[in-house]
């Protein structure tokens, strides 16, 4: 059930706080979905442990997101092109834009993602279980 625009009440959160998914050597932390928004975003903290993959190359046909790098350096695909962000480094992926992140690093490194409109942790289990299923990848 959908929440009223005015049932939309603050998070508050510790490090570390929110609803965690394991992906292979990726953890996502959600920190507020879309019913917490009204469906306007969803925000997450991703985790890679060094030198690993992200999710693999996509595009979301109807979603922006934005990136900004919490810790360490992170490697963006953005259409065909990799560029290395650094701790701080802000990143917009428009709809439709092909993209990825991996860690090319011997650190683990962190990102926060906004992803707008919301809606992404509805993909969740299903990325949770593809991983499980495919544990190399």
């Amino acid at each position: 059930m959908k929440k009223k625009e005015n049932d939309i009440r603050p998070i508050i959160l510790e490090a570390g706080e929110g609803r965690t998914y394991r992906c292979g050597n990726m953890t996502a932390i959600f920190k507020a979905d879309e019913q917490e928004t009204d469906e306007k975003y969803s925000v997450s903290e991703w985790w890679l442990e060094p030198n690993s993959m992200g999710p693999g190359a996509h595009q979301h046909q109807d979603n922006d997101e934005v990136f900004y790098v919490l810790e360490g350096c992170c490697s963006f695909l953005i259409g065909d092109q990799w560029t290395e962000a650094d701790k701080g480094t802000f990143l917009r992926i428009p709809a439709k834009t092909m993209h990825d992140f991996a860690n090319r690093t011997d650190q683990k490194t962190g990102i926060l993602n906004f992803y707008i409109p919301g809606g992404f942790e509805r993909n969740m289990p299903a990325i949770v279980k593809w991983f499980k299923d495919n544990p190399n990848s």
